[in-house]
């Protein structure tokens, strides 16, 4: 897409807070997207590291940074969305990296659908060193799939700033599950749409939240099911869907725990997801064996499946757009 003086101007924020490790890749990737009428914000929460260094570095290209201490990420975010001009808004953690244009890719939809509340593409993981992982492609999920915790990746979301306002932001008391919140109180006011593309990369490393965090990640999918249950236009839904949602819920909660370690939990959170939808939770059977061999196999097989998994890594040698791409590194 060729931007010009018509183009929707498009806003990007990027929260951060001591992880100058990947936050110069997170910027330039912003920076080298091939649409102009860009918008960057950058929220820094008074790094201790070399963080604010590397924005000075970056701040004539920014149209505005801060650094000083907030109540958390949720509170950043909304600090940077609420100084928002874009017509088009997201988020970027200071981890994470746009893919080639991703941008231009997500204004080409919202132009065509201006009912549209956000759109989402596909994205892939990358670890530490910039490595692709696993290519994460999605359907078209509805509003009643979300409310059953289908998940989709939070940096591939692009949102009209519109509707984001008409909702109230991001929710303060949310800390883990905040993202998804925010897709279900869009998604109750607009529709949303699945771009067939790979539109972001997010980073799998063991400092990430939903890494070293991730028994609070599945804490909080019940506290959104419990908020849930207290939004009218959502008690019907819940009512004539319960075992789906219940399924979803459980399926994510166990997800969460088997990546934080938690093998016992997570295999009774899997059984209670069978329980309530057994279809859906089957699609998850290698990863109840694996926490069911956990508990008896102890840490060393927890580091064989870790590095065994991050061995059987996807070729996206052949995407000739990734090749050069700032924070990828497809040389295996």
């Amino acid at each position: 897409m060729n931007s010009g003086s018509s183009s929707p101007l498009v806003t990007i924020v990027t929260p951060s807070y001591d992880q100058a490790e990947f936050l110069e890749q997170t910027i330039c990737s912003v920076l080298a997207q091939d649409y102009s009428a860009i918008e960057y914000l950058v929220v820094d929460g008074g790094s201790t590291d070399e963080s604010v260094a590397i924005i000075k570095r970056y701040a004539s290209r920014l149209h505005w940074w801060v650094s000083e201490p907030d109540s958390g990420q949720s509170d950043a975010i909304n600090k940077g969305l609420k100084r928002a001009n874009g017509e088009i808004v997201a988020w970027l953690n200071s981890d994470d990296l746009y893919l080639p244009g991703a941008v231009a890719a997500a204004v080409d939809v919202m132009q065509s659908r201006p009912d549209l509340g956000f759109v989402y593409g596909d994205a892939i993981t990358i670890d530490e060193n910039g490595r692709p992982i696993n290519h994460l492609t999605f359907p078209n999920w509805s509003f009643d799939d979300l409310m059953a915790f289908r998940i989709i990746c939070q940096p591939a979301v692009f949102m009209r700033r519109e509707i984001l306002e008409q909702v109230g932001y991001l929710d303060e008391t949310f800390h883990f599950m905040l993202d998804h919140q925010l897709w279900l109180r869009i998604a109750s006011q607009a529709p949303i749409r699945h771009i067939p593309l790979m539109l972001a990369a997010a980073r799998n490393h063991p400092t990430a939240k939903n890494v070293s965090q991730a028994e609070q990640f599945s804490r909080e999918t019940y506290e959104v099911m419990a908020w849930m249950e207290n939004q009218p236009e959502m008690v019907d839904i819940i009512n004539q869907n319960r075992r789906k949602i219940q399924g979803g819920v459980y399926r994510l909660s166990a997800r969460y725990l088997l990546d934080g370690g938690f093998y016992g939990e997570s295999l009774k959170t899997y059984w209670r997801s069978m329980i309530a939808q057994p279809g859906y939770a089957l699609r998850h059977w290698h990863r109840m064996l694996y926490a069911f061999i956990c508990i008896f196999g102890g840490q060393s097989l927890d580091e064989w499946y870790y590095q065994n998994r991050r061995q059987k890594r996807i070729d996206l040698t052949s995407h000739a757009e990734l090749s050069g791409w700032v924070g990828l590194r497809l040389d295996g």
